[in-house]
């Protein structure tokens, strides 16, 4: 059995999901904000899809070495530096705009820093989580972070049409501020456990390469991981271009933009319905049964999706794609909690983390094209008649045989994953903290002797 963690690691958990609720919330408002009034002075999206990327860009490029320094670095300091920082940031913007003085480079600069930001943060807090979470509760807390960004994705537009009428992007940037400033004045106050001893070493180019490659040979000796961490990063390549083309898809389908909102709005009422379920009954036992089956459902509602014509099995279809997200998200995560010791658990998600969103940029890059160039003139075009059965001949067809397309890719990898029997039997098989840490022993942590399986290394009640 795990060692028993004192009731207020919990109430620690919840009060810092709860300010992470609130900061979503007003980063998600300022990106709207920030959206709305980019386009009405420059007239182009361009500059937005810019802001985006320069946010992927330090996750894509560092995200491996970040976790380096979580794992070298208190957990708790990490979360309030990147929380301050982020505020900073938002501060720097908001007075941009209101002295007049706004510049493109300036928010494609501090939309740079906060990915650094979020690429240190996301592998502190995953990691914290499993600090202050029991296992058995660990598939819960998982979904209560899941259903961060969804519940965001629910409030935020309702708020920012409100607040940016009556004060523009300056007031909706005030509002993101105070959620920052909520969000770090809970971790000044709260005590996270860090698990071991970090070293006080200097950082150099040696440390990092020498902790990279420890975190890297921890992955590679367990090769049903990495192959579960590989299909996570193809069922991201084949679900993000084709879910990103949800805008033009439904517009050339529906032809209405209040058609659009309610559609795009059931992928976030999936995901928080799911989410809810997962977080009342729990998940699966083993939880690997959870992610298959889940993505076997996803796979199955992508093709529908494709197939579907009339609003009403579109925003079916998109509900039950996004349905399984909590349960597949939070088992996979409770898994990689379960199996890597806490002292590498900055190293080892901040590589999944790197890997699968490496993913989504090569997903878009490909879509697009494929879309343009390929699909959408072929419609209706010599030997077209063989799939127009399935997704019709009307404009938006070339892209319903994309997610047709992609759903089946994603069934048939899914299940030759499901049929082999590591897949399976991992959690069984995989060691847990004892003995991987008679492996590892990162950090000169203390290895946790012959505690049995699933108990926390000597150490891992120490405070910060």
């Amino acid at each position: 059995m795990e060692a028993a963690r004192p009731a207020h690691t919990m109430r620690t958990f919840f009060w810092i999901a709860g300010t992470q609720v609130l900061s979503g919330i007003g980063s998600r408002m300022t990106g709207i904000a920030l959206g709305i009034r980019i386009f009405q002075d420059t007239g182009s999206t361009t500059p937005v899809m810019l802001t985006s990327l320069f946010s992927a860009l330090p996750l894509i490029l560092g995200g491996s070495f970040a976790g380096v320094l979580v794992d070298h670095w208190k957990r708790r300091t990490v979360l309030l530096l990147t929380d301050s920082i982020s505020a900073l940031c938002t501060l720097l913007l908001m007075t941009a705009f209101f002295t007049g003085h706004f510049a493109l480079w300036q928010l494609y600069l501090l939309s740079f820093i906060g990915g650094i930001m979020d690429m240190f943060q996301r592998p502190a807090m995953e990691a914290s989580t499993t600090m202050l979470v029991p296992e058995r509760h660990r598939d819960r807390a998982n979904v209560v972070r899941q259903l961060i960004g969804p519940i965001a994705g629910i409030i935020a537009p309702v708020v920012t049409g409100f607040v940016y009428a009556l004060i523009d992007v300056t007031g909706v940037m005030m509002v993101d501020l105070a959620t920052y400033l909520a969000a770090a004045a809970v971790v000044v106050l709260v005590r996270i456990p860090q698990p071991g001893t970090p070293r006080s070493e200097p950082l150099s180019a040696r440390f990092f390469a020498a902790e990279y490659k420890k975190g890297l040979r921890f992955l590679l000796d367990r090769k049903a991981l990495v192959l579960l961490m590989l299909l996570a990063a193809v069922i991201n390549f084949l679900l993000s271009g084709p879910t990103h083309l949800s805008t033009p898809y439904i517009l050339t389908l529906t032809g209405g933009e209040a058609q659009l909102g309610i559609l795009l709005g059931m992928m976030n009422a999936g995901i928080v319905v799911g989410g809810v379920l997962v977080a009342i009954f729990g998940g699966t036992r083993p939880r690997v049964h959870g992610i298959m089956i889940g993505l076997l459902f996803r796979a199955l509602c992508l093709v529908l999706y494709g197939v579907s014509r009339s609003p009403l099995m579109l925003g079916i279809s998109l509900f039950f794609i996004f349905f399984a997200s909590p349960l597949i998200d939070a088992s996979f995560m409770s898994i990689l909690q379960a199996k890597v010791p806490p002292e590498m658990q900055g190293r080892v998600f901040s590589i999944l983390f790197q890997l699968m969103y490496l993913a989504n940029p090569l997903s878009y890059a490909v879509t697009g094209p494929l879309v343009d160039r390929v699909l959408e003139p072929a419609v209706d075009g010599a030997g077209w008649q063989a799939v127009a059965p399935l997704v019709g001949t009307q404009p938006g067809s070339g892209m319903g045989l994309l997610m047709v397309i992609a759903g089946t890719l994603m069934f048939a990898v899914t299940a030759v994953m499901y049929a082999w029997r590591p897949t399976r039997t991992l959690e069984r098989d995989l060691p847990e903290y004892a003995a991987a840490l008679q492996e590892a022993q990162p950090f000169g942590s203390e290895p946790g002797g012959s505690q049995p399986r699933g108990s926390q290394p000597k150490g891992s009640a120490s405070g910060d």
